[in-house]
């Protein structure tokens, strides 16, 4: 098998390392399916590999009794399992399972530690995705507490958009209102009202996206906010990407 070039890889951490910084993972990363429904690190569970994605995105969900809420996404911008690993632990109380299929680099992570403590431009990366994620974590908070159903939703769709190829998000009815923490009939009506203004479209088993700056309107200040951070923090701009 051919080694991974930095010009072919997807995933924005990556691209966005030093050249030399990449040559030293590279052989270390492996490439695998990221597999629907997946879970990659169990709560409460020691943490031993950790993902870049490439395509398809990952659901960080907070687990209990009463039910299972999403409280952050990660796809190709980011590293699954940054925050535990690299903030010296070896374990996170929430499931991060794949929510999208497609494809990952994975990485043991003695080696990615041990090159992280060998490389200051690695480390600093990552640790500003990291702040990035807490960003992100945080705006959700933001919005469960002061959006509706349709702004949250809005708000997701949107964060799933910047994550895929295309329009076409697949995800039922019943996955949204399990991710949301929101009742059936409530994401039903929600869909409904973003259909109607003609934002998306729905489709067995999907969602398309039809008009952008619609879902953006209904999103209002709960999107933008992480986006703009990791485009910062991350890719050194001042403006997150279209």
């Amino acid at each position: 098998m051919a080694p991974l070039q930095q010009a072919d890889i997807r995933n924005r951490l990556l691209r966005a390392l030093p050249p030399e910084d990449f040559a030293v993972l590279q052989p270390a990363l492996r490439a695998q399916a990221m597999r629907l429904r997946h879970v990659l690190i169990a709560s409460h569970t020691t943490i031993e590999t950790v993902y870049f994605p490439e395509d398809g995105f990952v659901s960080i969900t907070s687990d209990a009794p009463s039910g299972r809420v999403e409280i952050g996404l990660i796809g190709r911008e980011g590293l699954v399992g940054a925050a535990p690993i690299l903030l010296d632990d070896d374990r996170s109380p929430h499931t991060h399972f794949v929510q999208m299929a497609g494809h990952m680099l994975s990485i043991d992570v003695p080696r990615l530690r041990a090159e992280v403590e060998r490389r200051p431009a690695l480390r600093r990366l990552l640790q500003r995705f990291i702040q990035a994620q807490f960003v992100q974590t945080a705006q959700t908070a933001f919005v469960n507490a002061r959006g509706n159903t349709a702004t949250r939703l809005a708000r997701w769709l949107l964060m799933c958009h910047d994550r895929v190829d295309g329009d076409q998000i697949t995800v039922t009815q019943d996955f949204m209102s399990f991710m949301l923490g929101v009742e059936r009939p409530g994401v039903t009506a929600a869909l409904r009202s973003l259909e109607m203004a003609g934002s998306v479209r729905k489709r067995r088993g999907s969602v398309e996206i039809t008009d952008r700056d619609g879902l953006l309107d209904y999103a209002g200040d709960g999107y933008g906010v992480a986006e703009a951070e990791y485009a910062r923090l991350i890719e050194g701009r001042a403006e997150p990407q279209a």
